[in-house]
Order: C-alpha cells, then sequence, then structure tokens
C-alpha cells in the first residue's frame, strides 16, 4: 500500500523568534504591490528599541522611490540598499529581477540572507546569487492590501516559507522570524521550495483563472442575451460579495461541505449540472498549461515580452478598460 503523501511543514508564531533580527539592517527592493506593506509591517514589529532593526528601501522608480519616502523610509539605490542589508528582500516584478541581481548580488555582503518572495528566478534559473549568501522563500499567499490589513488587524495572512541555500546555519531561523514579524505566522506558513511556489502559482492562474473568468464573461452575456438585467446578473456573480464569502466558506468548512449551506435547490442543481460539462476537455488543457508552466516555455515567453518591451500591453490595458457593458454597469452601481 502506498504511503499517504507527506503534507508541507506548518509554521505559526511559536516557531519563531524575531529575536533573531536584533539589530539587522534589512533592505525592501522595489518599493511596489509587495514592498510597500512588507515595509510597512516589518517596521511596526522589528523598528522599536527592543529590537532595534533599521528598514531601509532601495528604489530606482521615482513613483515608488517618492512613496517610500512619504511613508517615512530612507530611500537608496538598489544596489546601495543591498549592500547595507543583512537581510535584502527581492521584491522587484519576477520578470524583471535577471537583469538587476547581477549588480545587487555583487553587493551583497557574506553570510547576508536574500529573500525572494516568489519562486520563478530561482525555479528557472534566471538568476545565480553569490556564494556565501543565504537563499529563502517567502511568499504570501495574498494581495498587498490585504497583506497590510489582516496584519494591522492581528488575524495574519497564509505563505509559502523555504530555505533554498543555508550558508549561515541560520537561515530558517532568521526566515521565520522574519516572516512572524511580516504578520504571516499569525496565521501560518507551509513549507515548499521555490519550484513547487512558482508550479503552484502559474498553475492556478493559468488554469483555473481563465476558465473562471470565462465562466463569468460567458453567464453575464448569455443572460444578458435572454433579457435578464445587467446589474441582477453581476450582483448574483460577484458584485454583492456573496460569491467571495463561498469561496471563503470553502476555505472555514471545506470544498463538498460547503455546498449544502445554500439550500437544497443550489445544491441539487449544481450537482445535476455540473455532471454535463466536459470535464476531461477541460483537465486536457489544464495538462498542456501546466507541461508548459514545468517546461519553461511560459518563462521563456514573459522574459521576450519583457525584453520586446511589453508589446501585449497595449492589449490588456485595452480589454481591461471601463468602456464596456460589465464596467458601466460596475460604475453605476457604485454610484448608487
Amino acid at each position: 500500500m502506498n504511503a499517504p503523501p507527506r503534507h508541507p511543514r506548518l509554521f505559526r508564531d511559536r516557531d519563531a523568534d524575531i529575536g533573531a533580527l536584533r539589530g539587522k539592517s534589512i533592505a525592501i527592493l522595489g518599493y511596489g504591490l509587495l514592498g510597500q506593506p512588507l515595509a510597512l509591517n516589518l517596521r511596526d514589529s522589528l523598528g522599536g528599541a527592543a529590537i532595534g532593526c533599521s528598514i531601509i528601501v532601495g528604489s530606482e522608480d521615482d513613483a515608488s522611490s517618492e512613496k517610500a519616502r512619504a511613508d517615512g523610509f530612507e530611500v537608496l539605490p538598489l544596489a546601495d540598499a543591498a549592500a547595507r542589508a543583512d537581510i535584502a528582500l527581492m521584491l522587484l516584478p519576477d520578470e524583471v529581477q535577471p537583469e538587476r541581481m547581477p549588480a545587487i548580488g555583487a553587493r551583497l555582503r557574506p553570510g547576508s540572507t536574500l529573500l525572494f518572495a516568489s519562486g520563478y528566478a530561482l525555479a528557472y534559473g534566471l538568476v545565480t546569487p553569490p556564494d556565501g549568501v543565504d537563499v529563502v522563500l517567502f511568499a504570501p499567499r495574498m494581495g498587498g492590501e490585504a497583506i497590510r490589513q489582516r496584519s494591522v488587524d492581528g488575524r495574519g495572512y497564509m505563505a509559502y516559507l523555504g530555505v533554498e541555500r543555508d550558508s549561515s546555519s541560520e537561515a530558517w531561523p532568521r526566515l521565520l522570524a522574519l516572516a512572524s514579524a511580516a504578520g504571516s505566522l499569525k496565521h501560518g506558513a507551509l513549507e515548499m521550495t521555490a519550484r513547487q511556489e512558482v508550479l503552484l502559482d502559474l498553475y492556478v492562474e493559468q488554469a483555473f483563472g481563465p476558465w473562471l473568468g470565462a465562466a463569468i464573461l460567458s453567464a453575464f452575456h448569455v443572460g444578458m442575451e435572454a433579457g435578464l438585467p445587467p446589474l441582477g446578473l453581476l450582483m448574483e456573480l460577484y458584485l454583492s460579495g456573496e460569491m467571495s464569502e463561498t469561496f471563503a466558506q470553502m476555505a472555514r468548512d471545506g470544498f463538498l461541505p460547503s455546498t449544502l449551506t445554500h439550500g437544497y435547490a443550489a445544491a441539487f442543481g449544481g450537482m445535476t449540472r455540473s455532471l454535463s460539462i466536459d470535464r476531461e476537455q477541460m483537465g486536457d488543457q489544464m495538462r498542456g498549461i501546466l507541461k508548459e508552466i514545468e517546461s519553461g516555455a511560459f518563462a521563456d515567453a514573459l522574459q521576450d515580452e519583457h525584453r520586446s518591451g511589453y508589446p501585449c500591453r497595449p492589449f490588456l490595458d485595452t480589454v481591461v478598460g471601463d468602456d464596456d457593458i460589465i464596467s458601466r454597469t460596475e460604475q453605476d452601481y457604485r454610484q448608487m
């Protein structure tokens, strides 16, 4: 009989000693969607006299630099911030990291810690951290606004943690201390390698996300064709918050048990209609997507997109513009 799969280790605040960071200098390399909330969380936890950490920001983007200064942080060029860091958080966009890493890595001190918030650049061999430096992963599973708000509220947020290289023999204590100070371990963090993290992240984004988006668009437009009111359709799909609460309920009560909490009509209708969906065709497409992610084909495409100056960006901006029936309906609702 095959043994059941081993679950990843789960870490909580009790596993961490933030004293491991006492007197350390922490550099936030990139002050964007993750950089700002993590910098603020770390300053709240580590900036006092008891721990005495200094939090500095490395940024060469004018808008991000101004935002960091407005938040009260000292701002330096990326490489200069790395040179002062005992712990450097690599928070630049995934596709930008390969071109920035040589200059940053050349300034990191032996025995320091280089932290990645995504396994992308490590897993695909796009960066080579310098010898003698700890390489760790702290990948929050939450958007920036939620990271900050959930930390302020004392709820924490899920993250993935991993040690890719332990040159100092202190990588795990430092990583756990930082994850705790950043607010994650109040909720919990799972042990994960960089490759596992990036495969999970990209697979769910690309194999599940498009199906969900296509289902929302199809349901909306088919309903419109049948004469259903657009605002009512969006209410049922997501505007009321019922759908997001359903996902939260799945997390609390379990995926299958949560289906029984919406009344028998919903459970019966959902069960009978799901049987008619061609899951094999769906699965075939998902397997193809996962194969391209595992092989590095998607990473190659993303790096080509970056090197070419993001030629797909205008199309994406057009797609998510506000001159469409869904966006206009949302705007009308918010004005109401």
